[in-house]
């Protein structure tokens, strides 16, 4: 294997979520707002700077609290309905059995990457979790990924981020990491993860690149 550690987004890399994000926006921005916002703009961020500033940008300061709260109420029970990305516990297995150490830095506060981790049963898997509450900056700022690469007691040269957005490669690129960007997801297309040191189509490819 290439590298010791291999970080991985969750939505849209190992969970197909992009449903259920895309169904809570809608409602949350139509409960809450009273208008519709073209799904291309509600996707935009997903991924990058967290809920609260995705938020913001749709309703002003004036209608955060309120945006993020309906947004969770809706979209928090909908995670037993996520499923992985087939092929995906594959690759994870895999890494884990040649002994690269594993982690999750996902945008999504710890409490409901742990609502992902119940419906799929992956959780054991990972040796470091990270949310997008528990650093000072989220993506496409470094500190998550610098954050898990600090509690395994590994460097940015010998780790790798695979993601599916273009936060995620920005954050890889910031903080020394190799940048592997997936296209299954369907939250960002192909053409926002241009900053990637590698595109890769199928879960199988990833294996071979790792």
């Amino acid at each position: 294997m290439r590298f010791g550690v291999a970080l991985f987004d969750l939505d849209g890399t190992v969970v197909d979520s992009a449903g259920i994000i895309l169904a809570s926006m809608r409602h949350a921005t139509r409960q809450v707002l009273g208008r519709e916002i073209p799904d291309g703009a509600l996707m935009a961020a997903v991924g990058g700077p967290g809920l609260e500033a995705q938020m913001l940008e749709f309703g002003g300061e004036e209608r955060v609290e309120e945006l993020v709260r309906v947004y969770r109420s809706h979209n928090e029970p909908l995670h037993i309905e996520l499923v992985l990305f087939p092929g995906i516990e594959g690759v994870l297995t895999a890494l884990r059995a040649d002994g690269v150490r594993l982690g999750i830095v996902s945008a999504k506060r710890r409490s409901t990457v742990e609502l992902a981790f119940d419906a799929t049963a992956i959780g054991g898997l990972f040796d470091v979790v990270v949310g997008g509450d528990e650093a000072p900056r989220q993506k496409p700022a470094p500190d998550p990924l610098l954050l898990a690469l600090e509690r395994l007691s590994a460097s940015p040269e010998d780790a790798v981020y695979v993601g599916d957005s273009p936060f995620d490669m920005s954050a890889a690129k910031a903080g020394g990491l190799y940048a592997i960007g997936v296209t299954w997801g369907t939250i960002h297309d192909r053409a926002a993860l241009a900053d990637a040191d590698l595109i890769v189509d199928t879960p199988e490819e990833l294996l071979a690149a790792l």
